[in-house]
């Protein structure tokens, strides 16, 4: 039976004179009877969605949206005021699990705070389409760290090499008019040590997040870290070059850090304690090594080293922007006051960082380094 006909059904037998109100008693009499296909999670969820009603009642439409793998913010609150039904171990308890699966359950387990959002992801979550975004970007990274590795011969420190600035991917304030150097200098690193890191982040954090969130909102938080660096840095470092994706790493570390943080008591990851204060340690080093870089370069420069405030505009916009999107799984962005609060936010920023970038490095007499 497929979906609209199922649907058909479910009206014609529990709802016949059209009041939008379904009994759950009832049609789970009709699921047996008909053995009609629904999964065994989706019929506990509806469970739990109708104890938030005093009657024992489902809204049609709700029905509707849970059949078809939907979910809204409606939903989830009247879960939330429900008993709370489903078994909090059930997915543990799962047994004679492939790998892949064993993966899902392991990354729903790391992400989400909420059993009831694990047991979704888990029993909805599809192959198609994979976590691409943050693979391909790691992947671009790697090889034009490799390429410019093998054409400079150098590995460590290579904004140290006249040549590397020269590179039409770095943030450069003498080329600020090309506007794509605001994003292609994520592909850029410093060296094997911050491409290292920043690879490793994003893999074992961007990956994971981008299969429970989806490839556009994981995306848009990563590139709008990578944005709000660059013009961070035209703003607040003006002098200086930028290379590295830590402005993007940084949004997705310090949004998964603080939606963990605010959820600790659902957050069901082992070790959470001993992890967060590794994550941190090894972020807080990383911004202590980009600033010793800034200021105290070990090598004879013929200009100044990129900025390091790119790593604390990422942290920003991850709090701010990315905390919204990861509290908000399977809900629509577009409902929230919220989430329009920090597009505004953001948005002002930008405004204010181009006319900055027009007008402010004249204005103010600004002394950049000519460009390579």
């Amino acid at each position: 039976m497929d979906r609209s006909s199922l649907l058909q059904l479910i009206q014609e037998q529990l709802d016949p004179e059209n009041t939008g109100f379904i009994g759950v008693e009832t049609f789970a009499s009709l699921v047996h009877s008909h053995e009609l296909p629904l999964d065994p999670a989706k019929l506990d969820m509806l469970v739990a969605l109708a104890q938030g009603n005093d009657e024992g009642q489902v809204c049609y439409q709700e029905l509707v949206d849970l059949i078809s793998s939907k979910r809204s913010s409606s939903f989830k609150r009247a879960i939330a005021n429900g008993q709370r039904a489903l078994p909090r171990d059930g997915l543990l308890d799962e047994t004679g699990l492939g790998f892949y699966k064993r993966f899902v359950r392991y990354v729903a387990y790391e992400i989400l705070p909420c059993e009831m959002d694990r047991r979704w992801y888990f029993y909805q979550h599809r192959t198609c389409p994979p976590p691409v975004f943050m693979a391909a970007v790691t992947l671009t990274q790697i090889i034009v760290f490799l390429c410019y590795g093998a054409r400079l011969n150098k590995w460590v420190l290579q904004t140290y090499h006249p040549e590397y600035m020269k590179s039409p991917l770095v943030y450069h304030p003498g080329h600020r008019a090309r506007a794509w150097r605001f994003l292609t200098y994520m592909f850029m690193h410093v060296g094997l040590e911050q491409l290292g890191f920043n690879a490793l982040l994003q893999l074992m954090i961007g990956v994971p997040l981008e299969m429970v969130h989806g490839i556009l909102r994981i995306s848009f938080l990563y590139l709008a870290g990578v944005l709000a660096g660059s013009l961070t840095v035209s703003i607040t470092d003006m002098r200086a070059p930028l290379v590295g994706g830590s402005g993007g790493v940084y949004a997705l570390c310090s949004a998964h850090l603080a939606n963990v943080v605010m959820n600790w008591a659902g957050m069901r990851c082992p070790y959470k304690l001993l992890r967060m204060v590794l994550a941190l340690v090894c972020m807080s080093s990383e911004v202590g090594r980009a600033v010793w870089l800034r200021f105290s370069p070990p090598l004879p420069a013929s200009g100044p080293q990129p900025s390091f405030m790119a790593h604390l505009a990422g942290a920003i916009v991850g709090i701010s922007m990315g905390l919204t999107i990861l509290r908000s799984y399977e809900e629509s962005l577009q409902d929230q006051c919220g989430w329009w609060v920090v597009l505004l936010s953001y948005g002002t920023f930008l405004l204010f960082a181009v006319f900055w970038n027009i007008f402010a490095y004249d204005l103010l007499g600004a002394q950049i380094p000519p460009p390579p």
